[in-house]
């Protein structure tokens, strides 16, 4: 290089440094996967005469350092590292990152070598450059954003995104302006790797929510004169709860159509007593309500009507065949959502026990078959299939279905649990996806004996109404799973409920003394009701109880004057069939003065518990008969509810505490 010339482009070099300090780091745009890194290789391969001079000259300076990205920690990429190079070195090691055509340059292995330090690429990488303005017609061009230019230091720039490189500038002699973006980065320690998750899409703070929920309504109060008979079917779906719990924790409220109380207070166990005999046992118990003034409390009570099923153990439970159905589409590229469902499935294959067995299948713009039926003896095969799930494309969840079940069908063993286990987010968006669709294609599968439970994940776009309804067509479980602790809760320490069903179709029918009960209205279970009239018609499907499981279903009643002289305040019925039959079984029980405590405080701990998780629920859903309740009331009750060791409540109060400080907000 002529000596003039050098001096001139030291000059440049330390005009561009001095601009790069001063400027603010700048963020960009996430180079899509899309696009044609080659076109930029073929651009580095042949540098032109000046380029290669100018390379030449920077192996004296300073090794560069891969700057940072400026991205948020939930929009974390898959960590792109190692990679290494150093000053000036020849750009093949680049040229071979991108002549390799597997998923090696999106799933964070480059072999790119820039610079002596190892270092992890995190999505982005932006430089932090200035512009060097030519110096009596001299000037350098052509650094792009993040990488290539040769900066005022004298090094070269590192790449952008997935080891993308834009090209290295060249020198301007002459008239013209020379402009050019020097790229000085910063050293960055590496982050975990999440091979499993495709990159995130690029932040998009104004990206739309697209969340859905089905607005039930609330009961309402309704006189025994005109109707003393309550029917619903039995529940004991949790998702609501920890998609509330989820949403507060994160300081949102949740919207008032996605709380459905009868989820909030059976996500809580209750000491029930064991059923000496049959599949279930049931306990009442009224008292005093405690969210209206002192005088109407007096002749406003709340009755809890508990139902405690029969208990078996690992040991004792039939064997189980799942067939894991996996939604990998491009929506459930986060590790929220696969990621977390992966965490799941392996929480729940290492609680199976020989003579249980897992296929696995999944779908996205098409379907897969992972695993064919594998029993437990191979459980390592299991974990490596689920390992192995990778998400991208979009949701055909019809298609997913037909091959779940098929699978299931194939290993269909009689008198055993077969059931189909759904892993998604709900969103699905690719062939007959309506939910009626959905819902109309599983019916006939329940006949078969296979059932069917949902498990969701994630934010954003989470579809709520159909995970519950699918659930509930196929005689399953609805749990919606934000933490690998609930992941451990659901597949661990009531695996066995979650897995074995010891009665369905199961209803129950209050019918209210018309002499002693004024009016009545039942909290909660406002999707689960049931004509009147088909309590004794078994053609009418209703819930499910796993077991060990307990269900709690909690009314408001209005007494009348004639109430103390009553007999009886209320006949509970309740009625189911087996597992594998086909004619329901009925009994009945009374609620009479005996049951009916003097106060909430005289009432069991239970009883106060459930009472105020209820009435965290009526706030959140912003129902009418919350007008006289607060939060610190509810806090109250709650906690005298609680005993230490019980965690789930002790994280219930501070949901309170939480849902109190938003309000304020």
């Amino acid at each position: 290089m002529r000596p003039t010339l050098f001096k001139y482009l030291l000059i440049a070099c330390a005009l561009s440094f001095a601009a790069c300090e001063a400027e603010e780091p700048k963020t960009m745009d996430v180079p899509d996967k899309a696009e044609e890194p080659d076109r930029f290789v073929q651009m580095m391969a042949q540098p032109d005469e000046a380029q290669a001079e100018e390379a030449e000259e920077a192996k004296e300076g300073e090794e560069a350092a891969v700057p940072t990205p400026e991205a948020d920690e939930a929009q974390a990429q898959p960590a792109v590292g190692p990679a290494s190079t150093k000053a000036g070195e020849d750009m093949a090691g680049v040229e071979k990152v991108f002549e390799k055509k597997d998923s090696n340059l999106w799933n964070g292995k480059s072999d790119a070598k820039v610079g002596s330090d190892a270092i992890t690429a995190l999505g982005s990488l932006d430089g932090e450059g200035g512009s060097a303005r030519g110096l009596g017609g001299l000037g350098i061009s052509g650094a792009g954003r993040g990488g290539g230019g040769i900066a005022s230091k004298g090094v070269v720039g590192s790449g952008e995104g997935y080891g993308r490189i834009q090209g290295l500038g060249s020198v301007s002699t002459g008239g013209g302006k020379g402009y050019g973006s020097a790229s000085v980065g910063r050293k960055v320690k590496a982050r975990k790797v999440y091979p499993n998750l495709a990159p995130a899409p690029e932040p998009n703070t104004a990206q739309r929510n697209t969340e859905s929920y089905a607005n039930h309504g609330v009961n309402q109060m309704t006189d025994t004169a005109k109707d003393a008979k309550s029917t619903f079917a039995i529940d004991v779906d949790t998702g609501a709860y920890t998609i509330a719990r989820r949403k507060l924790q994160n300081g949102q409220v949740p919207p008032e159509a996605s709380v459905r109380v009868e989820e909030f207070v059976n996500y809580f166990r209750y000491s029930y007593p064991d059923p000496d005999s049959g599949a279930f046992a049931v306990h009442m118990e009224a008292a005093p309500s405690p969210f209206l003034a002192e005088d109407e409390g007096k002749t406003r009570k709340i009755l809890r009507v508990g139902v405690q099923g029969k208990r078996v153990t690992k040991t004792t439970r039939k064997p189980v065949h799942l067939t894991f159905l996996v939604d990998v589409s491009g929506s459930m590229s986060s590790p929220d959502k696969l990621g977390l469902a992966q965490k799941s499935l392996e929480i729940l294959t290492n609680n199976l026990r020989q003579g249980d067995s897992v296929a696995i299948a999944t779908y996205a713009g098409r379907v897969a078959k992972i695993l064919d039926p594998t029993g437990l003896e191979n459980k390592g095969r299991i974990l490596t299939a689920i390992e192995s799930l990778k998400s991208g494309g979009s949701t055909a969840m019809n298609s997913g279905l037909e091959i779940a079940y098929k699978l299931a069908l194939a290993n269909f063993q009689k008198d055993h649990v077969n059931r189909v286990i759904v892993l998604s987010d709900g969103d699905a968006n690719v062939g007959p996806s309506s939910h009626q669709a959905i819902l109309k294609r599983i019916e006939h599968f329940v006949d078969e004996g296979v059932t069917l439970s949902t498990i969701g994940f994630g934010m954003g776009n989470y579809k709520d109404t159909l995970m519950e309804q699918l659930a509930n067509k196929g005689n399953g479980n609805y749990y919606y799973i934000d933490t690998a602790k609930e992941a451990r809760k659901v597949f661990g320490e009531q695996l066995d409920g979650t897995l074995q069903v010891i009665a369905k179709d199961v209803k129950i029918q209050v019918e209210f003394d018309k002499e002693a009960v004024k009016s009545y209205r039942l909290i909660g279970y406002e999707n689960r009701d049931i004509a009147d009239k088909d309590f004794r018609n078994d053609k009418v499907d209703a819930g499910e109880i796993g077991a060990g499981h307990t269900v709690t279903a909690l009314y408001e009643m209005v007494l009348t004057d004639k109430a103390k002289d009553a007999k009886k305040l209320a006949t509970v019925r309740i009625r189911a069939k087996k597992p594998d039959g086909a004619k329901a079984s009925e009994q009945a029980f009374l609620l009479t003065h005996g049951d009916l405590k003097d106060s909430i405080r005289k009432a069991s701990k239970d009883f106060q518990f459930a009472a105020a998780v209820a009435g965290f629920a009526e706030l959140l859903r912003g129902s009418k008969y919350a007008n006289a309740l607060n939060y610190d009331l509810i806090h109250e009750i709650a906690k005298s509810g609680t005993s230490a060791g019980q965690q789930d409540r002790q994280e219930f109060l501070k949901l309170v505490e939480k849902a109190k400080s938003l309000q304020k907000g």
